[in-house]
Order: structure tokens, then C-alpha cells, then sequence
């Protein structure tokens, strides 16, 4: 029998608040009203990512929406216990609700796996029809209950994570559409450079009976609108189109809210970066939003810091499409002032890694770089910090931002427990992981990310580097690869992409984290330095052992989570090619794990093994090397015993990963207030509910008829 346990959110599950209420009482009048706009418009365009996750996930947050929307909480309890269900099943019931507002739908924003309520489907059903909602309107609630309650609990193994065809399930691509289609669609939208960040393709059939493939872009219009817009043409024994107007009714709602913003913004780069981001979600013009992101580049230190639009490429199969994030947060000064100093040494330490100012762009383009208490994050997750935007010519020639989101990590770990290591490394873990990953996120975001050159021919021919002087680190021969015009990093490196960039970024916290310069910036000296220094190497690759394989699917073969395939792979590195400077033992056969590091060679053996494999990174991704990348993660991130027996010990100490309560702002008389919710699945609820009408479940449920037709094999797998 299948064991469901692995897609289940117990009940023991914990919520956190994430709390920004200090940072936000410091806001004066009009900062408040600019961040509460900016906030109403991430949460309506979050709603996007539930139609970017399963088919099922819109309607399943209106079916819970409405029910939580027509009467109080402690009211629907009282019903649903009088006929019989019982309070673990109702407080089940909490948790899968706070789970699916928590990802933005029915899958794990950390992983992509799905999860399944708690609870019976009998005692699921009894709570849907002793709610008011039911009673209110019998006819629609059973409707959506009768075409939600299959794929809410079905594990069927393609549905159980998402991928592309047979390895799992995705909305970016058609039901019908395999790797195959993907490869075809991305050579043909590189023909037109097409970036396919705002976009998503349908495949059906033509009249001739040949494939027809709708790329369609994400827009408040839905008109054709030429270039942007696409007539249908014939390639490579196939038809493609594009057309616009996807998740329109969301989209409107958040060009109303950011055109409010824009009334209260600081000053012109700010009104600059709204009106830019407004004409990319009504067109569907993602050259717009580029614009849109250049003035947020030169919007330097700003009190209310924000950032939204199709954006982290992590979900999409073939790592080219964006998902919908927003984010409004408020500054930290004392800790943006640690990474201002990190930014000013910027170039200097810049030159301290090993792969040689060849690969490294021609001049440090010298970025912002703040700690950020987050008030608002919409989306599948909230990470810990952010290098963006990810454009590639944008990061390369003109600059990027990095944030640190500083109330999110504490939060994060709050409690939690921690395996596999000695009693003395828990202690110093416990101690010091928050202040070594916030010199991790520093080192990870503004040097990592911010750091490396891509070398592009240009479309006269001109090459962005010295053919005669640049030589490959590696073989010590000339450059025999680079970007092409049209390429980018997302579409050359496709599904290997995320990971790799993720793995070059935390290799370059490591490398750089020896430094005791660098950990003077923050704060430490001495022992202290060396004890932070050593649980920074600790912490991500005790992840990378004790959490990654966590992410990885046996069934497929593949990893579910981008972060989680790098720091695997850098703990493999440190295992395989560290002669004992990293050991995992069985100690308790099936049972226990043993991790140690070997602290007092980290600064010689440990840097050099990292210092060589940064410059095959570096080398690999500055080249446009892909197969070379492709060989070099695939024995590195393959599981093979014991690590494939040692999952299932990971799997036995697995903890749910905590889950965010966010607050909402309030319209209060003239002002803006935030009011806070209790860190429990209630609260969880009432926070999510409280944030929208019931105007969004009947557009969420409109989209999802539209989507329906291209996800029919998907409902059937589900019955």
C-alpha cells in the first residue's frame, strides 16, 4: 500500500509570524499609504501563481475561501464538530488551508511536492456542507468541491511533484506537451528572441493535423497587438502563434493598486519604475518591465523597497518561464550599513576569487545592497535574500540590487530541530546560524550573483572579450564557446540553470567567508570569526547532506528544488574529492547520520578543493558550456549508495519547514494600520481570507475554466 504519510502537513505543523511591526510604526504617513498599495497589488498578482501551479489550485483556494468567508472560524467549528468531525480532522483541515494560502497552491513552494489534507475525504466533505457557504449556495460550493476533491487527494506518481510530462505536472506547458515540445518551443522562440519570463505555451492540433503551439503572454489586454502579438507560422513541421490576455483580471487589479502607489511614491525613479512595470502587465510587453527595472536600479536606499512581476524561473520545467512574485519591505539600517561596507570592498574582494579577471566583467557595477524587514511577500515562498533583476543585459552592463530579507531567517529556524551532527557542533550551530547566514546571504547575493562575465558575440560580430588575450582556465587554450545574440544564461542553460547558478553563488560565500576582512564587516573577530566562519561552512553543507536529498525524487531521478541540487552537490565535492575533511557515517544502521567537518584544514584543503571547482563553474557558465555543466552536476548530484539508502534516514528525522504568517495593511480613517495575526493555523487563515474579496473567486475560478481544456489528462489521472 502507498505510503501518504510523505504528503501529508501534520498537525503538529508550525506557523511563525513574520513580524515587521517595529519597522513599519517608523513609516510616516505617506510611506505607509505608498507600501499598503504596493502590498495590495503583490497579493492580487500572488493569486497568478495558483494558476502557475496546478489546475486544480484556483479552485480549491475559492472553495476554501468562500467557506472561510461566510462565517467566523470558531462558528464553522462548532457546526462541523456537531456532525462529527472530530478536532484533530477539523485542526487538519486548518493546516491544509494555511498550507495552500502559505505555496500559493497544492504544491510545496520549497520542493514542488504535493501535499494532500490530513484528513479523510468523508470528513473533508462534511466540513465543505456543514459551512455556511454550502448553505448559502448549495449549487456552486458542491460544484467546486465535486471538481476539486479527486486532484486535492490524489498521489497519483505523475502528479505527486511537479515536472514536465511523465516526471511530474506543470501549467507553464499543456498536459500534452513532453520535453520534446519544450526543446521545439524554446529553438523556435530564440529564432524570434523571445525571453518566456511573462509567458506560457499550450500545444493542440491544427486543421492540417500538424502541432500548434500558443505561446501566451501574461497581459491585462487581450487584443492582437503586433509585434507582441504573433500570427501563426509555420516551423520545423509545426505551427506557433502568440497571442496575449493570460491571468488578465489579476493583472488589473494590480495596475489599479501600483497606479495608487504611484501617487505616494518617494520620487522619480519610483513613479518611473511603477509606470514602466503598469505598461509591461497591460501590454504584455516584457521590454517594459525591463525599463521598469532599470529605474529600480538607480532607486538607491530607499525607505520602502519593493519589487513585482514575473520573476524566479525555479518552477518551470525548462527553467525559462517566470512565476509572479511581489515583495514590499522596509529597511534594517543597522545591517544595511554591514553591507554597505561589503559593497564598498566589493571590488577588492572581487579580485580575490580564483577564476581570473577574464571571466570577470570589466568593471564592478556597484550595487545596493540592503537588509530589508519584509511586511509583504507573495508568491510560492519567501526566500532569505534576493539578487536581482535577473536579466541578464541589465545585471551585466547597467547593475542589480541585492536584499537581504533579515526578518526572515530567525523566523525561519525558530525551533527547529537539527540531526546528524555531535552535541558540540549543535551547540556552535545553534549559537551562530543566524549571524553566519547573514554573512552568507551578503557573500551568496552580492558576490556570487553580482560576480562573472558572460562571453557574447555581438550581433555585428564584435565579441564582448579579447579572443587573443582571454584563455580558458581550464585547458589553458583559447575561448572556443560564448553566447550567441539572442542567448541568454536562462535559455542556454535551461533546466540545469537555477542550480548551477545557486551552486557558483554558495561556493563563492564559502570561498569568501575565510576571509577574516570580510567577517570583520559584520561584526567578528577572533574566535568568534573563526566559530562563525566554521558554522558557515557547517550549515550548508550539513544541509547539503541532513536536507537536500529531502528535494530529490527516486521514482524520476530529479531534483525538486534548485538550492537544495546545489548544496548537495557541494557537499558531495567536500565528501568525494576532501580525503576526510568531510565525513557522513551510518552510525545507527537505518536509523541515525553522523556529519563531520574537519574545521582546522577548511582554510587550506577546504579552500582550495572550492577554489578549483569555482573556476569550473565560473569557466563553464562565462562559456555557454552547458554539456560540460550537465556531466560535471550529474556526478555530483546523482544519488547513489549509500546516499540513496541514506534519503530514506533523511527522510525518517524530516521536519515541515515553518510556515510564514503574514500581517495585512489596513485603510484605517486616513491612515494605515497593520494588523497582525497569532502564529497558528487560524491565524494563518484569517490572515490569508481577510486579504480578498469574494470578487477574486469567481475571476480565479474563470481562469481556471479557461485553463481547463489544456489540462484534461491531468483531471483524468486524478479520478
Amino acid at each position: 500500500m502507498e505510503d501518504k504519510s510523505i504528503f501529508l502537513l501534520p498537525n503538529s505543523q508550525k506557523f511563525v509570524e513574520l513580524d515587521s511591526s517595529q519597522a513599519f510604526t517608523k513609516l510616516t504617513k505617506q510611506e505607509k499609504l505608498y507600501a499598503h498599495y504596493l502590498s495590495q497589488a503583490a497579493w492580487n498578482g500572488g493569486l497568478i501563481v495558483l494558476l502557475q501551479t496546478s489546475p486544480e489550485s484556483p479552485r480549491i483556494f475559492s472553495l476554501l475561501h468562500r467557506i472561510f468567508k461566510s462565517e467566523g472560524l470558531a462558528d464553522l467549528k462548532k457546526v462541523s464538530l456537531g456532525a462529527g468531525v472530530s478536532e484533530d480532522d477539523f485542526q487538519a483541515f486548518l493546516v491544509y488551508a494555511g498550507g495552500l494560502f502559505a505555496n500559493s497552491g497544492n504544491y510545496k513552494g520549497f520542493g514542488d511536492t504535493k501535499f494532500i489534507p490530513n484528513l479523510p475525504k468523508e470528513c473533508f466533505e462534511v466540513i465543505v456542507k456543514s459551512s455556511k457557504a454550502f448553505k448559502n449556495d448549495e449549487a456552486h460550493i458542491s460544484k467546486l468541491w465535486e471538481n476539486t476533491k479527486n486532484a486535492m487527494y490524489s498521489t497519483a506518481p505523475r502528479l505527486a511533484s511537479l515536472g514536465l510530462a511523465d516526471k511530474g505536472i506543470t501549467t507553464y506547458f499543456s498536459s500534452n506537451c513532453t520535453e520534446a515540445d519544450s526543446t521545439l518551443v524554446n529553438d523556435w522562440m530564440k529564432t524570434k528572441r523571445i525571453e518566456a519570463y511573462i509567458c506560457r505555451t499550450f500545444k493542440t492540433t491544427a486543421d492540417d493535423g500538424l502541432p500548434l503551439y500558443t505561446i501566451h503572454l501574461a497581459s491585462v489586454e487581450k487584443s492582437s497587438k503586433p509585434p507582441l502579438t504573433m500570427d501563426k507560422e509555420k516551423y520545423k513541421n509545426a505551427y506557433f502563434q502568440v497571442t496575449r490576455g493570460d491571468y488578465s483580471p489579476l493583472l488589473s487589479l494590480v495596475n489599479e493598486n501600483l497606479a495608487k502607489a504611484m501617487e505616494y511614491a518617494a520620487n522619480e525613479n519610483e513613479k518611473n519604475m511603477i509606470k514602466h512595470y503598469i505598461n509591461s502587465f497591460k501590454e504584455g510587453d516584457l521590454s517594459e518591465h525591463k525599463e521598469g527595472s532599470r529605474f529600480w536600479v538607480k532607486d538607491k536606499g530607499p525607505i520602502i523597497e519593493t519589487y513585482q512581476g514575473f520573476i524566479e524561473t525555479y518552477r518551470d520545467p525548462s527553467g525559462q518561464r517566470g512565476e509572479f512574485e511581489g515583495f514590499v519591505a522596509m529597511v534594517n539600517k543597522d545591517m544595511s550599513k554591514k553591507f554597505g561596507e561589503l559593497v564598498h570592498g566589493a571590488e577588492n574582494f572581487i579580485k580575490l576569487l580564483p577564476w581570473g579577471e577574464g571571466l570577470e566583467k570589466d568593471s564592478f557595477l556597484r550595487p545596493d545592497f540592503t537588509s530589508l524587514d519584509v511586511l509583504t511577500f507573495s508568491g510560492s515562498g519567501i526566500p532569505a535574500g534576493i539578487n536581482i533583476p535577473n536579466y541578464d543585459e541589465i545585471r551585466q552592463n547597467e547593475g542589480f540590487k541585492n536584499v537581504s530579507l533579515g526578518n526572515v531567517f530567525p523566523a525561519a529556524y525558530k525551533e527547529s530541530v537539527i540531526p546528524f551532527l555531535s552535541d558540540s557542533d549543535k551547540v556552535l550551530l545553534e549559537k551562530y546560524r543566524v549571524a553566519a547566514f547573514e554573512v552568507q546571504v551578503g557573500l551568496h547575493e552580492l558576490l556570487g550573483h553580482g560576480s562573472g562575465k558572460l562571453l557574447r558575440q555581438n550581433a555585428d560580430g564584435t565579441f564582448n572579450f579579447d579572443k587573443e588575450k582571454v584563455k580558458n582556465p581550464l585547458t589553458g587554450k583559447e575561448i572556443e564557446s560564448w553566447y550567441s545574440e539572442g542567448e541568454n544564461y536562462d535559455s542556454k542553460f535551461t533546466t540545469l540553470g537555477s542550480a548551477f547558478e545557486e551552486c557558483r553563488a554558495e561556493a563563492v560565500g564559502l570561498y569568501l567567508s575565510l576571509r577574516p576582512e570580510i567577517l570583520k564587516i559584520f561584526g567578528y573577530e577572533g574566535q568568534e570569526a573563526e566559530d562563525v566562519m566554521y558554522v558557515n561552512w557547517l550549515s550548508l553543507l550539513w544541509n547539503g547532506a541532513a536536507k537536500a536529498t529531502e528535494m530529490y525524487q527516486p521514482a524520476t531521478k530529479t531534483w525538486l528544488q534548485a538550492h537544495a541540487r546545489a548544496r548537495f552537490v557541494l557537499m558531495r565535492l567536500l565528501e568525494l574529492e576532501g580525503n576526510g575533511i568531510l565525513t557522513v557515517t551510518e552510525v545507527d544502521p537505518g536509523k541515525n547520520l553522523l556529519l563531520t567537518l574537519d574545521r582546522k584544514r577548511l582554510a587550506t584543503d577546504g579552500k582550495r578543493i572550492v577554489g578549483d571547482f569555482l573556476v569550473k563553474l565560473q569557466t563553464i557558465k562565462s562559456t555557454g558550456d552547458v554539456s560540460s555543466g550537465e556531466q560535471l552536476f550529474t556526478r555530483l548530484s546523482s544519488l547513489e549508495e549509500p546516499w540513496l539508502r541514506w534519503r530514506d534516514i533523511v527522510m525518517m528525522h524530516k521536519q515541515p519547514r515553518n510556515i510564514f504568517v503574514q500581517p495585512n495593511t489596513v485603510l484605517k480613517d486616513d491612515d494605515v494600520v497593520l494588523k497582525r495575526y497569532e502564529a497558528s493555523a487560524s491565524g494563518m487563515v484569517t490572515s490569508s481570507v481577510e486579504r480578498y474579496t469574494l470578487a477574486i473567486d469567481d475571476a480565479l475560478e474563470s481562469l481556471a475554466a479557461q485553463d481547463q481544456q489544456y489540462f484534461e489528462e491531468l483531471s483524468k489521472l486524478a479520478i
